[in-house]
């Protein structure tokens, strides 16, 4: 079996991956989320990060409903296009990917941040070929896929909410032990699991967050604890890469806006094959 790992779209699904899915055979596209290009993040950054500042009482509140708009306008032509492809799809979801879920911190957003309303999944529902599974499995042939978030920072281990989505991942690996004891679950989030070569973000970013670990403590204990054969994350573009924690093969198949993927062959689960693409 062959699986195309990608994610962070950001609004693009360079076309050159539909000629490689038909040309490598994939059986399997499984995507760390992030669909949606974010369009405002200079403006987000600028005036709201590490701040309790809201970007429409900066900018006014139709200049950011008009921007949201633009947002989801482009990362759905994303989802359509990858709808389309005759392989299913499966989808955790990403930070920009406007949603409620929380869950490796206690935070209540603003009641008028749409960035933190549930916007995905109305979208998602008119493209029968991409399943979203995050704190749910997915079944494929022999494999089980078991999805989370893993939010876009390392979270706060004694918070409410990550203990709560702590226990809904044991919770689905004690419901599939047998199949992860054979090496058939693989593990997917948006993010990677933290303090790893695939988490470290890079010295251009953010000066308060520039050479941390910024990956999921939350993905990172569950890897630890349960030893999926395989974890797939993202989030951090300049993590690109693989790194074994344990018995786990942990994948960062880089952005697919940046024309980066992954090939994962599993032909031979004794010998897993891992080809990068750029």
């Amino acid at each position: 079996m062959k699986i195309l790992a990608i994610g962070d779209f950001h609004g693009k699904f360079p076309r050159k991956f539909e000629t490689l899915i038909k040309k490598e055979k994939i059986d399997l596209i499984v995507s760390n989320g992030d669909f949606f290009p974010f369009i405002y993040r200079k403006l987000w950054f600028k005036h709201c990060y590490h701040t309790d500042v809201d970007l429409w009482d900066v900018i006014g509140r139709k200049k950011y409903e008009n921007l949201v708009k633009k947002d989801l306008k482009l990362g759905e032509e994303a989802i359509k296009r990858l709808n389309s492809l005759k392989v299913p799809v499966i989808t955790v979801v990403g930070n920009v990917d406007y949603t409620t879920l929380i869950d490796s911190q206690d935070d209540k957003p603003p009641k008028k941040d749409l960035r933190r309303q549930e916007l995905l999944n109305p979208i998602l529902k008119k493209y029968s070929n991409i399943k979203r599974f995050d704190y749910s499995y997915f079944k494929f042939e022999d494999l089980i896929f078991i999805g989370a978030y893993g939010g876009s920072s390392p979270g706060k281990v004694k918070s409410k909410a990550f203990r709560r989505y702590k226990k809904k991942l044991d919770s689905l690996f004690k419901k599939f032990r047998k199949e992860n004891k054979e090496g058939n679950v693989i593990f997917v989030s948006h993010n990677v699991p933290y303090n790893t070569r695939l988490d470290k973000i890079g010295m251009h970013a953010y000066e308060a967050v520039r050479g941390k670990h910024y990956g999921s403590k939350l993905v990172r204990r569950t890897i630890d604890k349960w030893n999926p054969v395989i974890h797939v994350g993202g989030h951090i573009h300049e993590g690109r890469g693989e790194q074994m924690l344990g018995k786990t093969l942990c994948i960062n198949p880089g952005s697919v806006h940046e024309g980066q993927g992954t090939i994962i062959d599993i032909s031979n689960k004794s010998k897993v094959k891992v080809k990068f693409i750029n």
